[in-house]
C-alpha cells in the first residue's frame, strides 16, 4: 500500500471494523503490518489519529477529521472512475439508502421493484428509521429527507413538495358529523403526531391572519402510518402529509376536510448525498429515477 488513497482506505477500514485484526483480514495483510501503516500515517502528519486501548480504538479529534476527509476523497475517486467507464457499463454496485418509515412504506417501497428491474446490476440495502443519520459515518449513499434542510455540506436534489391535509373516514363523519368551520374540530377526536409542538396546533386562514387551533384526542403517536390506519378505521380526524393519505383518499377510505380554510404548510422532500458520492452512476441512477417517479413517471 504505497498510494495515499490506499492508506486512506486502510485507515477507514480500521475505523469501520473497529480493530486492526478485522480490517487486516479484509485487506489481506497482517494486523501488525496494518498497525505500522497507521503509525506511518501519523508520523507523516505529525499528529495522533488513534488512541489504542486494550479493548478498542478511539479516534482523536484529528482522527475524526482525517477519516471524514478520507471518506470524501475515496468517494470522489470512485465517482471519477465510474464516470469514465459509465458510457460502457450500466450502473452497478451496492446502494445503501436511508429513509423514514412512512416514506419507505408509502413511496419508496412500491417504487423499488421498478428500479431494481430497470437496474439489475444494482443491489439495495434499505435502512428504515426516523432518526437523522450521519451519511459519512454510517457509509450511506443516499438519504431521503422531508422538511427544510438548513445549512448543510450535503448535496441535495429536491424530489417534490409535500403538503398536509386534514381528513377523516366516511364512517367517522357519518357517526359524528363533518366539521364545517375550524372551531368545530374542538368537538372532534383529533389524532396527532408527537415530536413537535406545532403538530397539536393546526393552522387555518382567518380574516385576521393565521390562527393555530389547539386540538386534542385519544391517540397520539410518532408514527404517521399508525395514525393513517386509525383514521381509516374511523377513530378520528387526522392531519397528515399528502403522500401518506394519497391512496386512502383515492380509494375513498378518507375524505378531505376544511380545504378552503386549512393552511397546508408545504414542505420539500429531498434526496441528499455526501459530497463526491452524488456523481457515482448508481447514485445518479437512483436520484434520476426518483425525480421521474415523483413527477409523473417521466
Amino acid at each position: 500500500m504505497n498510494s495515499a488513497s490506499d492508506e486512506m482506505n486502510a485507515f477507514v477500514r480500521v475505523i469501520e471494523r473497529g480493530s486492526f485484526a478485522a480490517a487486516a483480514g479484509d485487506l489481506g495483510i497482517t494486523p501488525s503490518a496494518l498497525s505500522k501503516l497507521v503509525t506511518r500515517i501519523e508520523d507523516r502528519l505529525g499528529v495522533r489519529l488513534l488512541t489504542r486501548t486494550t479493548r478498542r480504538l478511539v479516534l482523536t479529534a484529528e482522527g475524526e477529521l482525517f477519516v471524514a476527509r478520507s471518506r470524501e476523497i475515496l468517494a470522489s475517486i470512485e465517482a471519477a472512475e465510474a464516470e469514465v467507464t459509465a458510457a460502457s457499463r450500466a450502473p452497478r454496485g451496492h446502494l445503501r439508502i436511508s429513509v423514514g418509515t412512512t416514506y419507505a412504506k408509502q413511496i419508496l417501497g412500491p417504487a423499488l421493484p421498478l428500479f431494481l428491474g430497470r437496474y439489475p446490476d444494482i443491489t439495495v440495502e434499505l435502512l428504515v428509521s426516523d432518526r437523522q443519520i450521519d451519511l459519512v459515518a454510517e457509509q450511506v449513499d443516499i438519504a431521503i429527507r422531508s422538511g427544510w434542510l438548513g445549512d448543510s455540506t450535503l448535496v441535495a436534489r429536491k424530489l417534490h413538495d409535500a403538503r398536509r391535509l386534514i381528513c377523516a373516514s366516511p364512517h367517522y363523519l357519518k357517526t359524528y358529523g363533518s366539521p364545517r368551520v375550524p372551531a368545530d374540530l374542538l368537538q372532534h377526536n383529533c389524532l396527532t403526531l408527537t415530536g413537535f409542538a406545532q403538530f397539536n396546533q393546526w393552522p387555518f386562514h382567518t380574516s385576521e391572519g393565521i390562527n393555530r387551533l389547539a386540538i386534542s384526542g385519544t391517540l397520539t403517536s410518532d408514527n404517521a402510518d399508525l395514525l393513517l390506519d386509525a383514521a381509516v378505521a374511523g377513530l378520528g380526524v387526522a392531519r397528515l402529509a399528502d403522500f401518506v393519505v394519497a391512496r386512502a383518499l383515492q380509494e375513498g377510505a378518507l375524505v378531505p376536510l376544511l380545504e378552503d380554510t386549512h393552511l397546508s404548510e408545504p414542505f420539500p422532500v429531498h434526496v441528499v448525498t455526501a459530497p463526491g458520492r452524488h456523481r457515482t452512476p448508481r447514485v445518479k441512477a437512483f436520484t434520476e429515477f426518483m425525480v421521474a417517479q415523483m413527477n409523473g413517471g417521466r
